[in-house]
């Protein structure tokens, strides 16, 4: 790829935030300057246009100065570093919810426009663990297609992380189908996710253990169907599952079949080898959640445990008794670079949800196979997940 023009450090005002526009012939994104939150998406198949991703309800509210950054941001995709809710301190370090990655500001770096490619670099120096952060997304001509890309450096030590997705659902009960690659293990948080106490609702069975997502039990013993969302209007929950390692990506999707679109991502499990869950369907009735923000679907891509943090992930937790890797390990004089892949596909009729997800032969599609037997095939470089700097040269 050749470089034909960078253009200088430039925000707009947009749901609440002052944030950095980037664009291709297919996407349309907006990345927070404040915590790096990307959303709104547009996502564009000819004249049809999908935006898949959740913004806060309180986006434009003057909230309690109190208020986390992060939830006062709340949208879209962002980086946790480390991931989770980091209540307990480890090693002297005291992180905010999710990290400095999702609350602090981010500085621009560069915004650059090649032949095939528009790439834009963002950078973060953190304090609770000095080190630096560079952000870089990638949008290519021709493909309705995200690519994500962090790279950590001049850190130490064990660290939790992940991306945390939020997807916005339409109001009619089970408009979306949830399914993913093979994974060895599932869980429903082994705590409360809710505090009735604190105004907070769940109903799933804190610990219970499940082989797949459409048979998971609840508090009074009987079960639901994860797969199909929204549903369980009134509680918030949270599970996990442990992704297959030995395969060179894994993925979760979302088909909107109504919609005729589904969104997917595509990571390496090697790195981040557990998908979060987060129905969030309006349990949550404290400030400035008030019990409205419904038909929301995290779909975080971990190295964690659980939700926690960093001291529970770094620790020997019951994921890593059972062999599941939850924590990622910095090295000052290496670079850890992670991917990440999200994007939208146009369906046709009678393609009811995704089944399968394969790496067409000639390397530079993605196929998927719904249970109905129709077949949608859709250009991306899943090579990226191996080597991302083919696609995003780090200089």
């Amino acid at each position: 790829m050749k470089a034909s023009c960078k253009s200088k450090n430039k925000t707009v005002r947009i749901e609440g935030q002052n944030s950095w526009r980037l664009a291709s012939d297919s996407v349309e994104l907006f990345i927070t300057e404040t915590g790096g939150h990307m959303a709104p998406v547009t996502f564009k198949s000819g004249s049809h246009v999908f935006q898949p991703f959740s913004i806060a309800p309180w986006c434009n509210e003057k909230l309690d100065p109190s208020t986390l950054p992060l939830i006062q941001v709340l949208r879209g995709d962002f980086f946790c570093l480390p991931f989770g809710g980091n209540a307990t301190p480890w090693n002297g370090e005291k992180h905010p919810v999710h990290g400095q990655t999702a609350n602090d500001k981010w500085t621009f770096v560069s915004s650059e426009q090649f032949d095939d490619a528009s790439i834009i670099h963002l950078q973060m120096k953190t304090t609770v663990r000095p080190g630096v952060v560079d952000k870089r997304i990638a949008l290519c001509a021709g493909q309705s297609v995200v690519y994500s890309m962090h790279a950590i450096s001049r850190m130490s030590g064990p660290m939790s992380v992940g991306h945390h997705a939020m997807l916005k659902f339409n109001d009619s009960a089970g408009s979306g189908k949830i399914s993913s690659s093979e994974f060895v293990h599932g869980q429903v948080l082994p705590i409360p996710f809710e505090n009735p106490e604190n105004g907070g609702y769940s109903t799933l069975k804190p610990g219970a253990v499940f082989d797949s997502l459409d048979k998971v039990e609840k508090i009074d013993g009987t079960f639901t169907d994860l797969s199909v969302y929204p549903a369980r209007r009134g509680f918030d929950d949270l599970v996990a599952i442990v992704n297959k390692q030995n395969s060179s990506f894994a993925w979760t999707a979302v088909t909107f079949n109504k919609d005729k679109w589904v969104w997917l991502s595509l990571k390496n499990p090697a790195i981040l080898p557990q998908t979060v869950f987060w129905f969030s369907n309006g349990g949550r009735h404290y400030p400035p959640w008030n019990g409205r923000h419904i038909n929301v679907l995290g779909v975080e891509e971990t190295a964690s445990y659980f939700h926690f943090g960093l001291a529970e992930s770094v620790r020997n937790n019951p994921f890593a008794k059972q062999g599941f890797v939850t924590k990622i390990t910095l090295q000052p004089e290496k670079t850890l670079i992670i991917p990440y892949i999200m994007m939208a596909v146009k369906i046709p009729v009678g393609f009811d949800y995704v089944h399968e997800v394969e790496k067409d032969p000639d390397g530079k599609h993605l196929i998927l196979k719904s249970r109905s037997n129709k077949i949608v095939k859709a250009p991306v470089f899943l090579d990226f997940l191996q080597d991302p700097e083919k696609l995003i040269p780090v200089t």
